[in-house]
């Protein structure tokens, strides 16, 4: 059940950094998913690093994942060579 709802939040934020950064993105709803669940561990690593979070907290919170999502998403597209809107 916890990782049917981690992915579940990691669709949601996905979902919101796609919004946040609009443009084409090829993989549908799968890797949206997989931006926003490693988005939430890179914004909750981010938070830890500045202290943010303790090392007890699993999740980073919104904002962060937000946050880790949006900068995984801008690294997707430079990796695969997509556009930003224009």
């Amino acid at each position: 059940m916890g990782f049917l709802m981690f992915a579940l939040f990691g669709l949601v934020i996905g979902a919101l950094a796609r919004f946040i950064m609009p443009g084409r993105d090829p993989g549908g709803v799968f890797v949206t998913a997989i931006i926003g669940m490693v988005g939430s561990m890179l914004g909750a690593f981010l938070g830890r690093a500045m202290g943010m979070y303790t090392y007890n907290t699993q999740a980073a919170g919104w904002v962060m994942s937000l946050i880790g999502a949006v900068v995984l998403l801008g690294i997707y597209r430079l990796a695969t060579g997509h556009r930003l809107a224009t």
